[in-house]
């Protein structure tokens, strides 16, 4: 069964009656190869403030790739639930996960409960099924849930203060190989990402909506690793390219490090900036958002598309000539607001196309970024997955707008966390 599926005449949670204005920490292991899952509580610790949202707490503007949910012990009623994506399920798709069982560190805030609460973390397969799944019940007045209230926040400071962080979606910038004489170069680097994500609707029209923190780790070396160049530095969260053995593919594995970090901050997702010119980055789907911040190549282009994945939960509207395992298998409708395999399209965009437009849609090379229609190619496949428009900030970097598909799923999504 999957969980925080709530129907619409559910009666809405109020906050008040049964959370506090602080934060409960989850951090879990998940594990396995490409057959197999597993899901392991590792530790809890609390921290004062709750950041997210206070309304909507029981339903989910996407499905994501997991699922975590809070289930009022006494009554078994849904109080909150939240959709995430894992660098762990990517992996799994990997030749390496065919030989040898990993862990990945993954890392959930919730409201701190104010009685005791039921949470179902549940992973699902590519067909909408859940395919693992634990269920452990939390005490909130357990002696071993770590209280770090009290704890100095790392050094950390406001960018943009659009307006109380309980009410805003909080953003927070993330230096990571930056030295302590580099924090100036980071902070500029901030601003102008800032400038970037404002320069595309519906971010432009809906800024004031935001906060933006910038938060300093110092590190102890400059860079980060590169390891197809034999370059490993010792930084705040560890990251390197060559993540699955990908050149370009910029992760960290360190997630308990980065909330650490984050610990007293007021934020809700992560940009990570990365003190490289190399080419590359990641975006993981409520996950983090981690680019290059002095790629020439790239420019602001990478950390707005990523923004696009880590934020929206919007796929890649590219394709290969071929793949050999599918993502999106063709007897299900992606879960993603700008793919469809037609299954059921109605959900998605068919309400913007206009009558006269075939589907599938052959491409014309004409009004490549703003013609709607239903154009095969997309989700890495060439075949059975189609996308909104001809090119788009999901399909290539050098467009300027996110398409109007694209617009509507992040407006709607801006609108379901902020009103």
């Amino acid at each position: 069964m999957l969980l925080g599926m709530a129907s619409p005449l559910s009666a809405q949670v109020v906050f008040d009656e049964h959370f506090s204005d602080s934060t409960l920490r989850l951090d879990y292991l998940f594990s396995g190869t490409n057959r197999t899952q597993h899901i392991a509580l590792a530790q809890m610790s609390k921290s004062a403030g709750w950041y997210g949202r206070r309304h909507n707490l029981q339903r989910l503007p996407l499905l994501g790739n997991g699922q975590l949910t809070v289930l009022d012990a006494a009554s078994g009623d849904t109080l909150y639930c939240h959709s995430f994506s894992t660098l762990f399920q990517e992996w799994q798709e990997t030749e390496e996960a065919q030989q040898v069982e990993r862990s990945f560190e993954n890392n959930f805030l919730i409201p701190m409960p104010l009685h005791a609460v039921d949470v179902i973390c549940q992973l699902l397969d590519t067909h909408r099924r859940v395919r693992s799944s634990l269920h452990h019940r939390i005490n909130p007045l357990d002696i071993l849930i770590r209280d770090r209230s009290n704890e100095s926040p790392t050094p950390w400071r406001f960018l943009r203060h659009s307006g109380d962080p309980r009410d805003c979606i909080d953003v927070a910038f993330v230096a990571e190989g930056f030295t302590e004489a580099e924090m100036p170069r980071f902070l500029e680097v901030c601003d102008s990402s800032i400038l970037a994500i404002s320069a595309h609707e519906p971010f432009r029209s809906l800024m004031n909506r935001f906060n933006f923190v910038a938060v300093m780790p110092p590190s102890s070396e400059s860079g980060v690793s590169i390891p197809h160049l034999g370059i490993w530095r010792q930084t705040p969260l560890a990251s390197h390219f060559d993540t699955f053995y990908s050149n370009r593919y910029l992760t960290t594995l360190q997630l308990q490090r980065l909330y650490d970090i984050m610990t007293g901050i007021p934020f809700e997702h992560f940009i990570i900036l990365a003190n490289t010119g190399e080419y590359g980055g990641g975006g993981i789907y409520n996950s983090y958002n981690i680019a290059s911040a002095f790629c020439p190549r790239s420019r602001y282009e990478v950390i707005v598309h990523e923004f696009g994945h880590s934020f929206g939960g919007l796929g890649d509207e590219y394709a290969y000539d071929s793949q050999a395992e599918p993502m999106y298998p063709l007897d299900t409708e992606p879960w993603e607001p700008n793919l469809t395999t037609l299954v059921d399209f109605a959900s998605k965009w068919q309400d913007m196309l206009s009558p006269d437009t075939s589907v599938p849609t052959q491409p014309d090379g004409r009004d490549l970024t703003t013609k709607v229609g239903v154009y095969e190619g997309g989700g890495y496949q060439a075949k059975g997955v189609y996308r909104p428009v001809q090119e788009c900030r999901m399909k290539v970097n050098e467009v300027e707008e996110f398409c109007p598909v694209c617009q509507r799923a992040l407006r709607r999504l801006i609108d379901f966390y902020t009103r």
